[in-house]
């Protein structure tokens, strides 16, 4: 079982992380002729494998201490953004440290904590509904099974994959926003329904990779390849891309679009692993550098 890791990463010097390495524009031919499957699988696979070198500390950006807490938070994580999520949940957990806790929860007391992350009335009543069906159903205890997760109000397959993956070890794909977006973008997949997705990128990588390759592709999601607009000129990935040129190609301007750890500012996590290279995130009401944000719906 999975469990955050609290460090104290906040009392260590911080050092200005490096830059993305600048990667030289893909040669692009007018009459290139179309990409095989083999050549797409091949070229997936090495876009994985030079991620993992971009971002061996990739990770859930959620703070959790068990698999309870993953699932609550994965759930809260909806249309906001991991920062405001994790700057919630340590006075919810104080309140309501299990199932049972939760279960037995006043409504209107357990909105008013979980307020900042917006839509705070349906999300209670999934937290609070779950946590009843976990405690009549399951002992009180988080299942480790997809179709016993799935069964859980406010739980699809995206939430039941995140906790799989990070809580027990068992294999699986988050197709979040920027999941789907980047495997679009990268032409590993044209389609957009989430479970296509899964199943089409579950094809191209061995199992045993796909918890670590959606860290990385959310990761990278998040911190380089934008929605509106890519750094591509300090993108370290841009030669295997066959979308390069869509966002910012001039490297001295791409590097001001960088995010978080990349980009010298705090990550999203207040408690991260030992291994993250950036600032952890301030707490509730602190103030913040900029630059953090804008990843609503990403759990």
């Amino acid at each position: 079982m999975a469990a955050d890791h609290n460090s104290a990463v906040g009392e260590q010097p911080s050092e200005k992380p490096r830059k993305a390495a600048k990667a030289a524009a893909p040669i692009r031919s007018a009459a290139a002729k179309p990409e095989s499957r083999l050549a797409m699988v091949r070229r997936a696979r090495r876009i994985n494998r030079e991620l993992a070198d971009v971002y061996p500390y990739a990770h859930p950006e959620l703070d959790f201490r068990n698999p309870f807490e993953l699932l609550i938070a994965t759930v809260l994580s909806a249309q906001t953004t991991d920062l405001r999520v994790n700057q919630t949940t340590p006075a919810l957990f104080a309140a309501y440290p299990t199932p049972e806790d939760m279960a037995a929860a006043v409504p209107e007391e357990l909105e008013q904590i979980i307020r900042p992350t917006g839509f705070f009335r349906a999300k209670a009543r999934s937290v609070i509904g779950l946590s009843k069906a976990l405690r009549d159903n399951f002992g009180g205890e988080v299942p480790g099974r997809l179709a016993d997760l799935v069964t859980l109000p406010g739980v699809g397959r995206k939430t039941a994959n995140v906790v799989l993956g990070n809580a027990f070890g068992v294999p699986g794909l988050t197709v979040d926003t920027h999941f789907g977006r980047l495997v679009r973008r990268w032409k590993w997949t044209e389609q957009e329904d989430p479970e296509k997705v899964e199943a089409e990128i579950e094809a191209i990588f061995p199992k045993s990779e796909w918890t670590m390759l959606s860290h990385r592709v959310i990761f990278h999601g998040r911190r380089i390849c934008h929605s509106r607009k890519p750094a591509c000129g300090a993108c370290p990935i841009a030669h295997l891309c066959p979308s390069y040129g869509v966002g910012e190609t001039d490297p001295e301007k791409a590097e001001k679009l960088l995010k978080y750890e990349k980009g010298g500012y705090p990550g999203q996590r207040l408690s991260p692993p030992p291994d993250y290279p950036g600032r952890p995130a301030p707490p509730l009401g602190a103030s913040a550098d900029a630059g953090t944000g804008g990843d609503a719906g990403a759990a």
